[in-house]
Order: C-alpha cells, then sequence, then structure tokens
C-alpha cells in the first residue's frame, strides 16, 4: 500500500506543481465501467476548458457497446489522447475487446497506459509488447518505466519498440539512480517523459529524484520538456 501524499484537487496540482516549476499538465483518468466513460471525458474537457495549463487525455472502456461513438466523443471534445488502466478497468492489455481501442487509436491519437504490477497479469509488458507488434501505428505511453514493480520484465519485453514511450511516474521512489539510470539508456533518453502521478506524489520530491540520475543537461532538457513537446505537439 502506497499512501497519496496529496488530496487531488486541481488547486493543489497547480499550487505545488507551481512550487516546482512545472507549467503543462497533462490530467487524465479511467472509466471502470462503460457508464462512466462520457460524464469522465466530459469532466476532463471542462478542466482543460478552465486551465490552459492542462492537456488532456480522455479515457475508453474495452466493454463499451458504443466504443466508435465514445472514441468520436472524446475527440469532439478536444481530447488529445486515451488513459487505459487495465488493472484499474479488469482487461487484459492484449485481449480481442481491448483490441478494438487500439484500431480506433492508431495513428490518430496517443494512449497512456498503466503498465505492470506484480499482483496481475492485465498489465504486464509482454502484453504491451504483443499490442505495440501488432499495431505498428500506435503510438504508446508506457506508465512507471514500463512495468510498475517489473522493471526487469519492462527492460526485457520492451525496449527498441516502435513509437513506444515511458514515463518516470512512481517509479523513482523504489529505484536506485543507477537503476534508474539504466532504464532511461535502455528505452533511449528521447523516449522518456518526466511524470509524478499526482496525487501520489509530491512535484518538487519528484523532480529532486530525477535530478539525483545526474542526466546529461540535454537529456534532463528532454525528459522534462521537450520529449512531451514533440509527442504531444506543443
Amino acid at each position: 500500500h502506497i499512501p497519496m501524499n496529496l488530496d487531488g484537487r486541481v488547486s493543489t496540482l497547480l499550487e505545488t506543481g507551481s512550487k516546482a516549476g512545472i507549467t503543462r499538465y497533462l490530467v487524465h483518468s479511467v472509466a471502470t465501467s462503460p457508464a462512466q466513460v462520457r460524464s469522465i471525458n466530459e469532466f476532463l474537457a471542462e478542466q482543460v476548458g478552465l486551465h490552459s495549463e492542462f492537456i488532456g487525455f480522455g479515457t475508453l472502456h474495452p466493454q463499451s457497446l458504443h466504443l466508435k461513438r465514445d472514441f468520436e466523443h472524446l475527440l469532439e471534445l478536444g481530447l488529445k489522447g486515451i488513459k487505459l488502466h487495465p488493472d484499474v478497468q479488469q482487461f487484459d492489455l492484449d485481449s480481442e475487446e481491448a483490441l478494438r481501442i487500439y484500431r480506433l487509436a492508431e495513428g490518430r491519437v496517443p494512449l497512456l497506459v498503466h503498465t505492470g504490477d506484480h499482483r496481475y497479469d492485465y498489465s504486464h509488458p509482454r502484453r504491451l509488447k504483443r499490442v505495440m507488434d501488432a499495431f505498428e501505428g500506435l503510438t504508446v505511453i508506457a506508465a512507471h518505466l514500463g512495468g510498475w514493480s517489473m522493471w526487469e520484465e519492462a527492460q526485457n519485453w520492451l525496449p527498441g519498440t516502435k513509437n513506444l514511450y515511458v514515463d518516470c511516474s512512481s517509479s523513482l521512489y523504489a529505484l536506485e539512480p543507477e537503476r534508474a539510470r539504466e532504464l532511461f539508456e535502455a528505452f533511449g533518453m528521447n523516449h522518456v517523459l518526466f511524470g509524478t502521478d499526482y496525487p501520489m506524489w509530491r512535484p518538487e520530491e519528484e523532480l529532486q529524484r530525477l535530478f539525483q540520475l545526474h542526466l546529461a543537461k540535454e537529456d534532463l532538457q528532454n525528459i522534462l520538456y521537450g520529449n512531451a513537446a514533440a509527442l504531444l505537439g506543443l
């Protein structure tokens, strides 16, 4: 069990982010049932409209009977990608029902996917590898350095995969700096994104963990901004 460090409010995100020098935020959520998709996406779009600092990723649910309609609605709302969490939504990342989402997203919007958890098999890195091999035009951010709590498996399966990025959220707290650097180098410094997993962690503390890796200045700038700017068209 990992306790939340912060309360999850928008005001707290902006306050703590500002103290850390953060100026843009990727905000997202997931639906645990198809019935939640529309209201969650409308809420996210509302928040993006209220806060120019926000970039929104909507959610989809693989069991939706109206998946294409949900996807088109997400785009109409101005959301820039899709967030999936197989462990919370309880579907195998490479299942037939999930493939419907990848067909819709391929070549159109990126996905941010929770990947890895030693307690479950839903989002094992090998499942993501199968998806990426089958959908070469699909762009995916594999959260938590490609495999939370199973970084060895992530390193075995995912580096070198086309159109794959990782973020470092909810990872640096658990890894020695040398090990974290090894994973960054395995995925490629141009494919690593900074993330805090708010409200799990305080942005300032996550930045300090990143700085402890003593990365080259150019790599650090890309991880903090350049890679995300290129990916999201900022």
